[in-house]
């Protein structure tokens, strides 16, 4: 392993260190190396946030680079940087793309085209059979199924992709050697040898909550377009939704029964402007017209150069001042529904615009403002 990119690795188990922090040390650091071993003095000149820095400066304390890259490869767990040409492409896209990815399986996944499955975990028969379906007629196509290794449709797009042969990425929000959910152990098993699980978790990192839609938006990001097969009302699936909406791609809704609570979620999108999916053809039709991802945000972390993807997160920005400010209070004052702050706050400290300070506490960078 590479000096440097064992240091990379660490900081990589550090919560509150993504792709904008990252750039911050390479710009501030000649080698992630000397980041790694500098002081809080040069630290704090780098411009990351005081408690951040603390953070830094105690964590290391417990964290052995070389023991940790030595661990990851006796494990046969793979790294990639988002400078390596094996790099998804289409994850290069995105704002803030992350900049360490963990995987256990195949790179070949990433030279394909792709499409993400996603929705809830209380599907129904006909949930079920669709998610089947699109996922069998995907693979036999030769096209990549992304999806999040959840119970339900998750798991069962994963299932139908490696039944028909084809590829299929299951993407964590734990590292990359914690199956989430426990009896997904023998389908990961089978999707590393036919195909991809993939984190930017650090390896040993457990599912906790607050990570699922930085996760989320990985699925999103690796995928041409997005297919939503049943949703509840506050299912994670709408936040996968919001971040490919975001991020230029389409998404595409499998219509639901009016009355069950599955489809609440579901039948939303399509009301707010999601494609209804009214056969599988549609899906086919539109990857094999689609050559490239339709966004290309560069992104580099000045205060000149700030890049909000849409105007709702400038809002947030702006509401939040020098002082932190509670989750429920910000969503109070904008009028929001708790799903969609929590996605726009998860985006908002991935770019490193705001910083948890303390239990859905939250606050402006002020070192890019």
């Amino acid at each position: 392993m590479p000096a440097d990119l064992k240091y990379r690795i660490a900081f990589s188990k550090i919560r509150g260190i993504g792709a904008v922090r990252f750039r911050l040390l390479a710009e501030r650091f000649d080698t992630f190396e000397a980041a790694w071993n500098a002081d809080l003095r040069a630290l704090k000149e780098s411009g990351l946030p005081d408690s951040l820095v603390q953070s830094i400066l105690t964590e290391r304390k417990t964290i052995d680079p070389d023991r940790f890259a030595a661990e990851i490869e006796r494990k046969g767990i793979g790294v990639l940087c988002d400078s390596d040409p094996e790099y998804p492409p289409c994850l290069k896209t995105i704002a803030a793309p992350p900049p360490i990815l963990y995987y256990r399986g195949s790179l070949d996944c990433f030279r394909k085209k792709a499409v993400a499955i996603v929705g809830t975990r209380l599907m129904t028969g006909y949930g079920k059979t669709m998610a089947t379906e699109i996922a069998k007629a995907l693979a036999e196509n030769g096209i990549v199924v992304v999806s999040g290794l959840a119970r339900g449709i998750d798991g069962i797009a994963h299932s139908s992709a490696l039944a028909n042969g084809g590829d299929t990425i299951a993407v964590l929000g734990s590292g990359v050697d914690v199956i989430y959910p426990a009896e997904h152990h023998h389908l990961a098993a089978s999707i590393c040898r036919q195909g991809m699980i993939l984190s930017d978790y650090a390896p040993g990192t457990q599912p906790e909550r607050q990570n699922f839609p930085p996760r989320n938006r990985i699925i999103a990001g690796l995928a041409l377009c997005t297919v939503v097969i049943e949703a509840g009302e506050k299912s994670g699936s709408l936040i996968t939704a919001r971040f490919a909406a975001e991020q230029g791609r389409e998404v595409f809704v499998v219509p639901g029964n009016l009355r069950a609570p599955q489809s609440v979620g579901a039948n939303r999108l399509i009301r707010d402007g999601a494609r209804p999916l009214l056969a599988v053809d549609d899906i086919l039709s539109f990857v094999d017209s689609t050559h490239t991802a339709s966004v290309s945000n560069s992104f580099l972390p000045k205060a000149q150069q700030i890049n909000y993807e849409e105007p709702l997160e400038k809002q947030i920005v702006n509401l939040i001042r020098n002082e932190p400010l509670h989750v429920d209070e910000i969503a109070r004052l904008l009028k929001l529904p708790s799903g969609t702050l929590a996605a726009k706050l998860t985006l908002l400290e991935l770019k490193g615009f705001v910083d948890q300070v303390g239990p859905n506490l939250y606050q402006k960078n002020l070192s890019l403002f």
